[in-house]
């Protein structure tokens, strides 16, 4: 293997705006790139599994991401890049294993928000009767834009628009409290599949199906780590932002799968597309509902938004470490990854006008499971190879917590296969065809041997910056 060898001006042209996220914006992008799943996606896995069934396999998940972000705060204190899981994994598992972590996340980062921007053109549908391509791109366009003007504008209005949805979300529990009855949490009336009962009316296969479905309460937490370049002081402020966003994630999601279907109903909800609108409509407060209604794209929007942050970062730091395209990581004058930012969001878009929202998702979900079955093994790896690595926060448990992550993101990587196998078939296909480009070209066009002496040139160039 060769790396190409660069010089300070290739990364003066490659830096992102340091300090323009503290521990509240940073946790406002992990709750921003979540909201979306409280309202819709997460109710179908009622459907697959019965309430029971879906509390179960929601729990897993739950787990399995609270583990997740513990290992995720330890990893992005002790090594504060841009790239998020990719800079991890190179650390830990060579420039192969950072480039696949990244990859991985990539096929998530990318399909996600042509799914979500589906969902948005349905919600627009709904107020206005406009759908298709048209609202697909000016969202994209305009969202675009507003990433371009800079980090901490995006951010700020990524917080804003978020704040909106969690009222929503909020509103929606206050008004629901009182309706609440557990016998409409068993409505279901239990099949002949195998485990069959009144609490899991679809039996043991329905929880597994429903995997998928309790990852959409919390998909894209992950992508916190990934602003760690632009933090103020990334190694105190990604750790709380991350943690804090996931606490905040949990406790929404209860109050979404408990009283929604305790209100209106399990088999109601689980086979509603607005579910939290048809829990109000069930129980009469058609005023809120209309409300709410207004507020569900609000928590689409902030989910796209925070999802288009993300894939920018992640595509700028695989660029400019050589393994795709370098051109990518050029940034403007306002310090944002143009290119990382508009091609990505050409390809989601052209994605997005398959109208098939529930693949997609189903597809980022594969990506995202590989990912974090990688960074977690990248947690154990760092953990047992670089002892002696500074860690201003260590995750409680160690690697035992991120060995629970490991097995439980294997778990859920099956669940996509029983739900959707086709979906699954794609996205390994994808994923194969990411890792021979690697083979082919990428593993020879890298900047620097190793992740120590890619940092140690960003810190060089950056020590050069006085424009912070």
């Amino acid at each position: 293997m060769t790396q190409d060898t660069v010089d300070s001006s290739y990364l003066a042209k490659r830096q992102l705006r340091s300090g323009t996220a503290g521990p509240v914006l940073l946790a406002g992008l992990g709750i921003a790139g979540v909201i979306s799943g409280d309202f819709a996606g997460w109710n179908f896995g009622i459907g697959q599994a019965g309430w029971g069934g879906f509390v179960i396999a929601a729990v897993l998940m739950g787990v399995m991401y609270f583990s997740l972000v513990l290992s995720l705060a330890e990893m992005s204190a002790a090594i504060p890049a841009a790239g998020g899981g990719y800079s991890f994994a190179r650390q830990a598992m060579g420039p192969a294993g950072g480039y696949l972590t990244g990859l991985a996340v990539l096929i998530e980062y990318a399909l996600a928000p042509a799914a979500i921007v589906i969902f948005i053109g349905s919600a627009v549908a709904e107020l206005t009767g406009l759908d298709g391509p048209l609202v697909y791109a000016t969202f994209y366009v305009v969202f675009i834009g507003i990433h371009l003007a800079g980090a901490g504008e995006a951010l700020k209005v990524m917080l804003g628009i978020s704040a909106l949805a969690v009222f929503a979300i909020l509103a929606t529990a206050a008004a629901l409290v009182g309706d609440f009855d557990s016998a409409n949490l068993f409505d279901i009336a239990p099949t002949e599949a195998m485990g069959a009962s009144r609490f899991l009316p679809y039996g043991w296969y329905g929880i597994w199906a429903a995997l998928p479905f309790g990852m959409w309460l919390f998909l894209a937490v992950e992508g916190v780590p990934l602003a760690a370049e632009e933090a103020k002081n990334p190694a105190r402020d990604v750790p709380r932002g991350i943690i804090a966003a996931m606490c905040f994630l949990i406790f929404t999601a209860i109050l979404v799968t408990v009283l929604l279907a305790g209100a209106a109903g399990a088999k109601t909800i689980g086979a509603s597309g607005v579910p939290l609108v048809e829990a109000l409509r069930e129980t009469g407060s058609t005023k809120l509902a209309m409300l709410v209604n207004v507020l569900a794209l609000a928590g689409l929007v902030a989910s796209f938004f925070s999802i288009i942050y993300g894939y920018s970062r992640l595509v700028f730091a695989l660029s400019r470490a050589g393994y795709l395209p370098r051109f990518l990581s050029l940034t403007s004058r306002r310090k944002a990854p143009t290119w990382a930012l508009v091609v990505p969001g050409v390809l989601g878009f052209l994605a997005s006008l398959s109208g098939a929202g529930d693949r997609m998702l189903a597809m980022a979900v594969v990506g995202a499971t590989l990912s974090y079955a990688l960074m977690a093994a990248s947690h154990i790896l760092l953990r047992v190879r670089q002892p002696a690595l500074a860690r201003p926060y260590r995750t409680p448990g160690g690697k035992i917590t991120s060995g629970v992550a490991l097995v439980l993101a294997l778990v859920a990587l099956t669940g996509v296969f029983a739900f959707d196998p086709i979906a699954f078939a794609y996205t390994l296909v994808i994923f194969a065809l990411g890792a021979a480009y690697y083979a082919f070209h990428g593993r020879y066009h890298l900047v620097a041997k190793s992740a120590d002496e890619e940092f140690a040139l960003l810190a060089r160039a950056e020590a050069g910056l006085d424009d912070r």
